[in-house]
């Protein structure tokens, strides 16, 4: 029986996912990926010796048994992958008014940790520790569990973080706190979902990893294993258009001229990028219309770091600084830039503990990185320019950002400034490019209490062969994203099928 024939388009982890998955089932797999990199937010790039991640910062819930490790284990990443634990006692520092609070892994951890700073809220830890697990668990992707009961998880899709995190929280710092790594999901106050806080915080909860030498590792085993299943994965194929007959969707083209005659097609890109590739009536205008409507998360700005040698002891933690009185102050206009900003370093080598082969990570840091939010507007200007020719202004606003980006780190790590040799820059301009996320979304389209119905986005199209994928169909993240993965496959594979495969292996 010959193979059918699937046509992914982008190669980020979604469709490098999808298309493992559906190569293993026996279809003759094709990824068209735009640029000349693959990976989409898995790529790294380097500037001399020194490399930066630009996307997929650390990862959680990867130890042994685990719901990523167990996936990346069936995809056969597991085995390229050298992952750096970050420091259980707080793989996350929220630092708020002047006072550092860890996050620990684990529920005693955890609330131990932040119980001893903020004495008297063990209770409200508990209740909100033990809230954050039970929503998270009633979440198919938490454990591969299609069986799990999805009433409360959809409850709390409907009440919003802080709204949630107030009704079990009297103390206004734990609040604060608590709602620390909302830069995780580009949280919106009385708007983003705890459903997703709680997916979050659960899954680095559980456990939390920088991954050895850059994410695209991750990129690089996948494509190596599609091709090694007969697949392809080409670069610079920029896709133009999708053509249907009456009922199906029957060829994908790229600007060069080529057709990619297909059975089944995969979108990986945003939904609303997806539409306008396509000129069937079979896609209702009503459809077209909300997906193109579809409000997106806010964009970031990015600098990259290049230590001074030996000068930056390695951070095996991640920082979360705010300045303002609230976590929530970024959505308020004319304040101070940054509002915020994360803080993170670079894992680029381990080495082995002896006798064990526990790792441990470097003494020193090569490189790290400084990211906020930054609003498309202030980039819009320079919009339909190509890289490395914006002009001179738009070299100055970069410098400028990225000095106050600095200056506004010093406050919290004093003396950073005088390590740093070399800096490089990223804007929502960037990301945009190389993603093709409209404006640079740091996390594309965001989910919303307000419109959880019509803000919701199916892997089904009224199309029946043509699916979407990515983190704007399911949830952002690595496991986000493997999780709609898994759900966009199962249309053709079944979901019984693929559990039962990711179990065995």
């Amino acid at each position: 029986m010959k193979a059918k024939k699937c046509v992914i388009i982008g190669s980020g982890l979604g469709g490098l996912s999808c298309g493992c998955i559906l190569a293993k089932n026996g279809y003759e797999v094709t990824v068209l990926e735009q640029g000349s990199q693959t990976g989409g937010c898995l790529q790294c790039f380097r500037r001399g010796n020194a490399l930066f991640d630009t996307g997929m910062h650390y990862i959680g819930s990867a130890d042994e048994g685990q719901v990523l490790h167990t996936i990346l284990h069936y995809l056969g990443v597991n085995c390229d992958l050298q992952l750096s634990r970050l420091d259980p006692t707080g793989y996350d520092i929220i630092a708020f008014q002047g006072q550092h609070y860890p996050l620990a892994n684990g529920r005693e951890a955890f609330i131990d940790q932040l119980a001893e700073r903020l004495p008297g809220c063990d209770e409200e830890l508990q209740r909100y520790y033990d809230l954050t697990t039970m929503v998270a668990s009633s979440s198919p992707m938490h454990g591969l569990n299609k069986h799990v009961d999805m009433n409360v998880f959809a409850e709390y899709q409907t009440k919003s973080t802080n709204e949630v995190i107030n009704s079990v929280v009297k103390h206004p710092v734990l609040k604060e706190v608590l709602s620390g790594i909302l830069p995780l999901y580009a949280g919106e106050k009385d708007r983003t979902p705890f459903a997703i806080h709680a997916l979050i915080f659960d899954f680095y909860n559980q456990s939390a990893f920088r991954i050895v030498g850059g994410s695209s590792i991750v990129a690089d085993s996948l494509v190596r294993s599609i091709r090694n299943m007969g697949g392809k994965v080409l670069t610079r194929h920029e896709v133009c258009k999708i053509t249907c007959d009456e009922t199906h969707a029957t060829t994908v083209f790229t600007t060069d001229g080529h057709c990619f005659p297909a059975d089944i097609i995969i979108s990986a890109i945003h939904p609303a990028r997806t539409v306008q590739l396509i000129e069937s009536k079979l896609l209702r205008p009503a459809y077209r219309k909300r997906i193109q409507a579809l409000r997106n998360t806010t964009a970031a700005f990015t600098v990259y770091l290049k230590f001074r040698k030996d000068r930056v002891p390695y951070m095996n933690s991640n920082l979360y600084y705010y300045r303002g009185k609230s976590v929530w102050d970024w959505q308020q206009k004319n304040q101070k830039w940054p509002q915020w900003l994360l803080y993170m370093h670079f894992c680029h080598s381990t080495v082995n503990r002896h006798p064990s082969t526990v790792t441990i990570p470097p003494q020193y840091a090569q490189t790290g990185e400084i990211l906020t939010y930054m609003d498309y507007d202030e980039v819009r200007q320079w919009e339909g320019t190509a890289i490395g020719h914006r002009g001179a202004d738009y070299e100055d606003f970069k410098r400028s950002k990225a000095e106050a980006a600095i200056d506004a780190l010093e406050e919290e790590v004093p003396g950073i400034r005088d390590c740093i040799e070399e800096y490089y820059t990223s804007t929502p301009l960037t990301y945009q490019n190389y993603t093709g996320i409209p404006e640079g979304s740091m996390y594309g389209v965001a989910r919303d209490v307000e419109n959880l119905v019509s803000g919701t986005v199916n892997c089904r199209t009224s199309i029946p062969n043509l699916l979407l994928t990515g983190q704007s169909t399911a949830c952002h993240g690595m496991l986000g994203v493997l999780a709609g993965s898994l759900v966009t496959c199962a249309e053709t594979i079944g979901m019984d099928t693929l559990l039962a495969q990711i179990n065995n292996a």
